[in-house]
């Protein structure tokens, strides 16, 4: 097949949208769901894997594994793609991903599982990366609110859809099948990509790779993952194993930073944070909505589902009330950038917005009735669709083409980062406070999980008393997280509004230097 003309080269100017662009994008998209849903699809599945398999000792590293392999490799095929060609990369991560999916269907150890998911979460850092900065490559960011929304809804449809589909395939089907279901899409979007993806590529007649900079962020990396997953659970916060691991991570930042400003070809160039102030800032303030949005929300099903009784059956569409505003917001933004091609007003919203969201979800009791909850909910789900977006958006409008994999990578990494970091510290604080607060011998679970069987044999007063611990626990949760969201508020005031590359209705940007470019 030809490539289309609309497309320049890597590093040259900015493309004209493509016609078919929103079916070039659904394949894309397609690939991202296929992230998304997977690690909830998993997580529903995991108590019938351990029944079946064993290995509950081990069963926080099925979900650590995924995590670390994820964050790790997703700067290195945002990297590749810039060297080679993003559309070989993303499609080579989708294969990956499917090879382990396969892998992971058939073991019969956890200890097997644990290496599949592992590998799974490599190809996973490839199909994020690789989809945003595909989106980056295709579209202009003034052009890109146009299409805003539909990654809004991706993100919704994976949140809603993972823990019912994995409730009802594991149930009818089996827990294998919580793996096997992505072959079929996964080879679908392959397909899809492979005809209507054409993303024009610089050759390169020498081809540097960055092997000092990948071996010291995987391990940078991989300190800070494993601490935050660990601190205030497996280990206690100021234990010598958080502390050393602390202490790597930042030995290791320093000298990841050192090497890659000496390396020719640097994995993540220093040029993408000190070319504009922007970017630092939209990576603030993706640090702090993964912060709020990853680790503050993962306790509000929990608090439905304890508090206000709310159905363990449907948990997925308990955060209903927040993806709908997410989604709302998103194509609100989307559609006012494109036309005006202002912006910086949406992230100070955001900030305001998912502030007072949390620190409305911190005055909650055990008499706030559901809809009420839901209305704190939605403005939670406004801020973040003012803010991860369009955080996104105004990183790649701050760099060159040539490193928007580097910068969607880099935007993908800072997220995720500050998911696990909001994981762990809340996670402290709510095992801290229950523990604390429940009486002795009557609180069901370990704290961070109850059990709504175990909650109904308890005698009243008991039962009362752990329900008063649970909304302590998620008060300290949503207060501190509504204060990291103020500290996101102050990055967003300091966003410089630069004007966004390309014109409405995709016409090109200024000629940039001429290079030779191949399609695929």
């Amino acid at each position: 097949m030809t490539a289309p003309k609309s497309a320049p080269p890597d590093g040259a100017t900015e493309p004209v949208v493509p016609k078919n662009i929103r079916w070039v994008l659904l394949g894309i998209m397609l690939a991202l769901l296929l992230s998304q849903l997977d690690g909830l699809i998993v997580g529903t599945a995991m108590p019938t894997i351990v029944n079946e398999i064993g290995g509950v000792n081990s069963l926080s590293w099925v979900v650590t594994a995924y995590t670390l392999t994820t964050a790790c490799s997703t700067p290195v095929w945002g990297k590749l793609g810039d060297l080679y060609n993003r559309k070989t990369m993303f499609l080579a991560s989708i294969a990956v991903f499917l090879a382990a999916s396969a892998l992971c269907g058939m073991a019969s150890t956890m200890n097997e599982l644990i290496i599949f998911r592992a590998l799974q979460g490599i190809g996973a850092g490839g199909l994020g990366a690789g989809a945003f900065a595909l989106i980056g490559a295709l579209l202009p960011p003034r052009e890109r609110g146009r299409y805003q929304g539909m990654v809004a809804i991706v993100m919704a449809v994976g949140s809603i859809g993972g823990p019912l589909t994995g409730g009802a395939i594991t149930g009818h089907l089996g827990w294998r099948w919580a793996f096997y279901i992505n072959l079929p899409i996964g080879l679908i979007c392959i397909a899809w990509c492979q005809l209507l993806l054409h993303v024009p590529h610089t050759r390169r007649s020498k081809v540097v790779i960055d092997w000092l900079g990948i071996t010291l962020m995987t391990a940078m990396v991989s300190t800070i993952v494993m601490a935050a997953t660990w601190a205030g659970s497996t280990y206690a916060w100021g234990s010598w194993q958080i502390l050393t691991l602390a202490t790597a991570s930042v030995v290791l930042f320093a000298a990841f930073v050192a090497s890659q400003r000496r390396s020719t070809e640097p994995l993540l160039p220093p040029r993408i944070f000190t070319g504009s102030r922007n970017f630092s800032l939209a990576a603030v303030l993706l640090v702090v909505a993964g912060v709020a949005m990853f680790g503050g929300t993962l306790y509000l099903p929990l608090y439905q589902q304890t508090v206000q009784d709310a159905s363990a059956t449907n948990s997925g569409l308990l955060l209903l009330p927040m993806m709908i505003g997410t989604v709302i917001a998103s194509n609100i933004a989307g559609k006012v950038m494109t036309k005006t091609g202002h912006y910086k007003v949406f992230p100070i919203i955001g900030a305001v917005s998912l502030t007072i969201g949390m620190a409305l979800l911190s005055s909650m009791d055990t008499h706030t009735s559901p809809t009420v909850t839901s209305a704190f909910m939605v403005l939670v789900g406004i801020g973040t669709g003012f803010t991860l977006q369009m955080a996104n958006t105004i990183a790649q409008n701050s760099v060159e083409l040539r490193d928007i994999g580097a910068a969607s990578a880099s935007t993908n990494l800072f997220r995720t980062l500050g998911g696990s970091l909001g994981v762990a510290v809340f996670g402290s604080l709510f095992t801290r406070a229950v523990q604390g607060r429940a009486p002795a011998g009557g609180a069901p679970g370990d704290g961070a999980h109850s059990g709504d069987s175990a909650l109904a044999h308890l005698p009243q007063a008991a039962k009362d008393a752990y329900l008063q611990a649970v909304v302590h626990g998620t008060h300290q949760i949503f207060l501190v997280a509504s204060i990291v969201a103020a500290a996101g508020l102050g990055a967003a005031v300091f966003i410089r509004e630069v004007p966004l590359r390309g014109k409405p209705g995709g016409a090109q940007a200024a000629p940039g230097p001429k290079v030779q470019a191949a399609a695929n």
